[in-house]
């Protein structure tokens, strides 16, 4: 080496290799070569550090089909590690075992964007000491970037890796399509450990989650059933009633004047949403309209819209069916965004505030055009705004679309059992008794009413929802406070509380 002067104007002090650096220089060109691949999950687990009270992420992109929350948290609670956090983008009926673990402690705190299954009917019956924390989507990207929630180890479902921790959700025999969750936990988890059933040789092909954002990677025998990806309805409704509420909010939509070429579009992957996402589509042929983008989860009706020609592309944070994985392994134009570029409020112009319309669905909608979406009639715990609440506050123009009533209840009531989307973000109520707008929308009304469609006040939606329901609803549970429904900016909309009975 050299003689080098012990400081150099404008640079300041420098610093040189002592005696012994060709060894140290070796063993670091060894080291840089060496694999992060780990034996099991027992050893990962030991090499992450992680103790009693740590913050654990795990991401839900193969939704009803996943396996690796299940399989880390048996591990852990194998070690005897307590008071967790599990920090789940969502949270499904296959976590069932996440109750035992609640029960036994391993479990003390518990944060997501949706909770659904027997885990959200432990949350409801007050199993938790802690209140649960419902974030949107862009809500929990935001807390992740800004730090209000800190994650010490990410473990992160990867269809495909290899042994330097490159992630390829196209690739593999559990292959999921998009990551758009785990690549906003990657970016600030203290630790990052990829849980694959196929280990491929490096590099690893199309890959989403690159090697320096993952500190080791393990191969299981499976992380789960790509076939749970497709829960809940990704097909269009074909009932009689719900093909016309769907004709009326693509009628809406139309008269709104938004419908002109770039449109873009996001729908939900329920029946009605669907329903109306195929009347858009054809209302936009018989315009030769071509929209931009489609944004959200996508499923295989979204990808035949792109490939109509209706839509230039899809910008996709989670895939909903097996349809749109292969999409997103074939298609340039089908493109991941993260979570945080789909809907976060504090990045300016997230994919949501791009958007004209978005169409969404509701467990209850009230005089004050709030929506919920978190519990059902009675206050059990059903779900959690997912992007709802982002997408109606950045869109343009928000459709909700709802029957008047479901299992007997008014779904169009006074007050909303639990807000989730706030209603100054709604603009539209379509039901198969009529269209209500948002009073502060009279332009918007007068253009509907112009347009021929059916608007009518929402006080008499609730009117005529609670003549055809046959059951009352209960009333709000009034027990101590079992989770906190957080707007996207942190603030707070409602909370849930403890209910005596969820039969």
């Amino acid at each position: 080496m050299p003689e080098l002067p012990k400081r150099i104007p404008g640079y300041g002090p420098i610093r040189t290799p002592a005696d012994g650096h060709a060894d140290r220089l070796a063993a670091a060109k060894t080291g840089a070569r060496r694999a992060k691949l780990h034996a099991d999950l027992d050893d990962a687990i030991s090499a992450s550090g992680l103790s009693d009270g740590a913050v654990i992420s795990f991401h839900h992109h193969l939704r009803n089909g996943d396996a690796v929350l299940n399989r880390v948290l048996e591990a852990l609670a194998r070690r005897g590690i307590r008071n967790l956090h599990v920090a789940a983008s969502s949270i499904f009926p296959v976590h069932a075992p996440l109750v035992d673990h609640i029960r036994e402690g391993t479990v003390t705190r518990l944060s997501a964007s949706y909770i659904s299954g027997p885990v959200a009917e432990a949350v409801s019956q007050g199993r938790l000491a802690e209140p649960v924390i419902l974030r949107t989507h862009g809500g929990r990207a935001r807390a992740l970037d800004r730090g209000d929630l800190a994650i010490d180890v990410a473990f992160i479902a990867a269809p495909a890796a290899d042994a330097l921790g490159n992630i390829s959700g196209r690739a593999g025999q559990t292959a999921c399509g998009t990551l758009g969750y785990p690549m906003v936990d990657v970016a600030v988890a203290g630790r990052v450990i990829a849980v694959t059933d196929t280990l491929v040789p490096y590099p690893a092909p199309a890959i989403d989650i690159p090697q320096d954002k993952v500190d080791g990677v393990v191969c299981i025998d499976r992380i789960g059933d790509p076939t749970g990806i497709a829960s809940g309805t990704t097909r269009p409704a074909e009932d009689p009633v719900s093909l016309e509420i769907g004709a009326r909010a693509a009628a809406a939509i139309a008269a709104s004047g938004l419908m002109t070429d770039g449109f873009s579009f996001q729908t939900g992957a329920g029946g009605i949403s669907l329903a109306t996402a195929a009347a858009v589509g054809g209302e936009m042929a018989a315009r030769g309209i071509t929209g931009s983008f489609c944004s959200g989860g996508i499923t295989g009706f979204h990808v035949d819209m792109l490939n109509a020609g209706l839509f230039a592309g899809l910008l996709d944070v989670q895939c909903f069916d097996l349809a749109a994985v292969r999409s997103y392994r074939d298609d340039l134009r089908h493109q991941a965004v993260s979570a945080a570029v789909y809907a976060g409020p504090h990045i300016g112009g997230a994919v949501v505030d791009r958007l004209d319309a978005v169409v969404l669905g509701a467990a209850e909608v009230d005089l004050d055009f709030n929506v919920n979406v978190t519990t059902k009639a009675g206050g059990l715990l059903i779900g959690g705004s997912g992007g709802h609440a982002d997408t109606a506050a950045g869109a343009r123009l928000s459709v909700v679309t709802t029957r008047l009533t479901a299992a007997g209840f008014p779904k169009i009531v006074p007050a909303v059992t639990t807000v989730t989307t706030p209603g100054a973000t709604v603009d539209v109520i379509v039901t198969e008794a009529g269209i209500a707008v948002n009073p502060a929308r009279a332009e918007l009304a007068d253009r509907l009413r112009h347009a021929g469609l059916p608007v009518i006040a929402i006080g008499e939606l609730v009117s005529r929802a609670a003549t055809v329901a046959t059951r009352h609803p209960p009333p709000r549970p009034d027990g101590r406070i079992v989770a906190v429904s957080e707007y996207r900016d942190g603030s707070v909309t409602d909370v849930v509380r403890q209910v005596s009975d969820t039969g």
